[in-house]
């Protein structure tokens, strides 16, 4: 008989391999994702939900691969279980990425199913037994852009809703009754009511916020958050404590779920710092930020993230020099990450000074400008945020082994993601 009680954890968006040019930052991140493993064994957790996004791209490098493997392996070994759905960033179809291959080896069982199906078939929602605890759980992986609405709206959940015992569903996705007011306008989701009913915990990823609902007809609906974050943004939420940074234990006792949110994000070790240099000369700017850099980076293993912002009384960003002021006040390489997008110059300041950003910037608006502006659905700022990560996907390199129909395949359907383009159609 299946016990009364028993405990599981859920964690979502640990996006491994994340800040790929800040290898300091990228190693904060790996250790949250690793601590908050460690929390998985440490609670006795029977077993482990990953709601998507385990790591940041289908094929991540193995450097970041390996420990996380490891992490993973050593629950299996301790006789946990592992249940993980693919995100938005870590699954692509037709190609075969490393949550594949750990899977193929046993370190975690895939929940969903992953076929690419025309829109509006129906299908019958397959789901996993936990023997141990008797648990049923269900999910459905993520799409980019909201593509994964119609899997929600065609299938047939009947089966898993008749099923007994406690039962879960997973799934990647924003719901729009529980977006933060900040992201209403930016992200399209699912509706709650485009869930499976009759679910007791549903294990939700994707927004990279933590909130707490309720599902279509009951069951309690959670977001864990990002375990560490992807942007400035996500850092500035953690800080803040607006949004948790880690795992979220759950304690089910006859059928009802309590949760214990542990932080394994490193409190302490982010610094987000703003200087405004409005009316300042160039300068005057440098020496401002070089200072309040300074004090921020108090102590080594600090991360410092300064926001630069304002309008210069002269110069250009590039001459404000900021790399020098990297290398000179941070205690360690790579420790001070700019964020200057509010950041602006005079109108007559020259363009032979324009910054790398400023040139990337520019060179965006023009290619827009000559398509006629943004496309539909899309507003000017996310057209032009769209617009550089489809020239950064497009200049990927093919990776070793990589055949050149995987590598075609991969940069198309990463422009049908970008461009939100359904699949079977031609971005």
């Amino acid at each position: 008989m299946p016990p009364d009680r028993f405990v599981f954890a859920h964690l979502a968006d640990a996006h491994v391999g994340a800040w790929p040019r800040d290898p300091a930052v990228r190693a904060a991140l790996r250790e949250s994702v690793l601590r908050a493993l460690r929390v998985v064994s440490e609670r006795d957790a029977q077993f482990l939900l990953i709601s998507g996004d385990l790591f940041h791209t289908p094929v991540p490098d193995p450097s970041e691969v390996a420990p996380v493997a490891a992490a993973l392996k050593e629950l299996v070994d301790e006789g946990r279980r592992v249940y993980a759905i693919y995100g938005s960033h870590d699954y692509v179809a037709h190609r075969t990425s490393w949550l594949d291959v750990l899977a193929e080896t046993g370190v975690f069982v895939k929940v969903a199913p992953e076929a690419v199906r025309a829109e509006g078939t129906r299908w019958t929602l397959p789901f996993q037994v936990d023997e141990p605890t008797g648990a049923r759980i269900a999910g459905i992986s993520g799409r980019s852009h909201g593509l994964d609405r119609e899997y929600f709206r065609a299938v047939d959940a009947e089966a898993f809703r008749a099923a007994p015992g406690f039962k879960i569903f997973q799934f990647h996705a924003a719901v729009e009754e529980y977006l933060p007011p900040s992201l209403r306008a930016h992200i399209r989701g699912i509706r709650r009511d485009d869930l499976p009913a009759g679910c007791d915990y549903y294990a939700g990823g994707h927004i990279h916020y933590t909130y707490e609902g309720e599902g279509p007809d009951g069951g309690l609906l959670v977001n864990p958050g990002a375990v560490f974050g992807t942007s400035r943004t996500d850092l500035v939420n953690g800080e803040a404590r607006t949004t948790h940074q880690g795992v979220v234990i759950v304690h089910v006792e006859q059928g009802r779920p309590k949760l214990e949110y542990v932080e394994t994000a490193p409190r302490g070790a982010v610094r987000l710092v703003d200087v405004d240099v409005s009316g300042e000369s160039v300068e005057e700017a440098h020496r401002h930020v070089a200072s309040v850099v300074r004090a921020a980076n108090d102590r080594p293993g600090v991360l410092v993230f300064p926001k630069v912002k304002g309008t210069l009384a002269d110069g250009s960003v590039a001459a404000l020099a900021l790399t020098e002021v990297a290398r000179t006040e941070g205690r360690e390489a790579g420790t001070v990450h700019w964020d200057v997008t509010e950041l602006e110059v005079p109108e007559t300041a020259g363009a032979a000074s324009a910054s790398e950003a400023d040139i990337e910037a520019a060179e965006t608006r023009s290619l827009l400008a000559q398509a006629g502006g943004a496309p539909p659905g899309f507003d000017p700022a996310e057209a032009e945020r769209v617009v550089r990560e489809l020239a950064r996907e497009l200049g990927t390199p093919k990776a070793e082994g990589e055949s050149r129909q995987d590598y075609a395949n991969a940069r198309i359907e990463s422009a049908r993601r970008l461009l939100r383009v359904r699949p079977g159609a031609t971005p």
